[in-house]
């Protein structure tokens, strides 16, 4: 029986430990973009652990042409995203906290990009944005719908 009690109570106090990375949730799923040219392919677990994991494709000519390994992370300095583009050493993004429908991660000191954001928008698509940072007219973006 202490087992069973010692059980239940750590298993309650996980339960009721704060994810603190639960207002990124709307970012889990399976996203797409798909064009004449190629489809990429983004996909990201729900918040757990402090974690949330995530890899992008891109596929274009029946070749997968690149690749992302993906990771939000909560720490004790904030929550960070960080990026492995090609299974190259991970970079961190550090989040700015300013919005709560708009996640924007930046590394003022990281080459290209800079910065990286997902918006949240109301049709239920993702607006991904990799740019140079403020100022800067360097910018790619993706929009993604849910993938069915």
């Amino acid at each position: 029986m202490r087992v069973l009690a010692l059980l239940l109570t750590l298993f309650a106090g996980v339960a009721a430990a704060e994810e603190p990375l639960q207002g990124f949730a709307w970012l889990a799923g399976d996203w797409e973009l798909r064009s004449e040219r190629a489809a990429v392919e983004e996909r990201w677990l729900p918040p757990a652990g402090h974690t949330m994991l995530g890899l992008s494709r891109t596929v274009a000519k029946g070749e997968t042409v690149e690749f992302e390994f993906l990771r939000l992370e909560a720490r004790p300095d904030g929550v960070f995203y960080v990026a492995q583009p090609g299974g190259k050493p991970p970079v961190d993004f550090k989040w700015n906290g300013k919005s709560a429908t708009e996640a924007v991660f930046e590394n003022p000191q990281h080459d290209f990009p800079k910065r990286i954001s997902y918006t949240r928008n109301a049709d239920g698509s993702v607006k991904a944005r990799v740019d140079g940072g403020a100022g800067s007219p360097k910018a790619q973006e993706f929009l993604y719908k849910p993938r069915r």
